[in-house]
């Protein structure tokens, strides 16, 4: 866990390498609509499914929506949005829809919506 909700939890963002940056603004921005929100920092799921289940409980506990952010495609997230506890009606993803797009990082952000604001878009479509 990188940073805790500052009231109830009612969203989690999983981000790896420099998503976490995108999620903390996320977090800043529900933050401040009293939307309690934590951000776990993942950058490995293999690491993290090898910690014992008390631990993965700990980090991602039932409840709250999750919404990974990956610059990459949902492929894997799976395990960590809907299952341990996760539902679908509360699991989103923030990421690319297929593979191949070629062009400078900002660019492909902002085509693929991985930004904080649509985050925070995701997150609340979930509450």
């Amino acid at each position: 866990m990188l940073a805790d909700a500052t009231g109830k939890r009612q969203v989690i963002l999983i981000a790896t390498g420099s998503e976490v940056e995108i999620a903390l603004k996320a977090r800043d921005m529900l933050e401040a609509e009293g939307i309690g929100t934590r951000v776990v920092s993942m950058p490995s799921m293999e690491l993290f499914a090898q910690q014992d289940e008390a631990y993965r409980k700990r980090v991602l506990p039932g409840g709250p929506a999750r919404v990974a952010i990956e610059a990459g495609v949902r492929q894997g997230w799976d395990r960590w949005l809907l299952g341990e506890r996760g539902k679908e009606s509360k699991a989103g993803f923030v990421g690319m829809s297929s593979f191949g797009a070629s062009a400078p990082m900002e660019r492909l952000y902002k085509e693929f919506g991985i930004t904080a604001e649509n985050a925070v878009a995701v997150a609340k479509s979930l509450l």
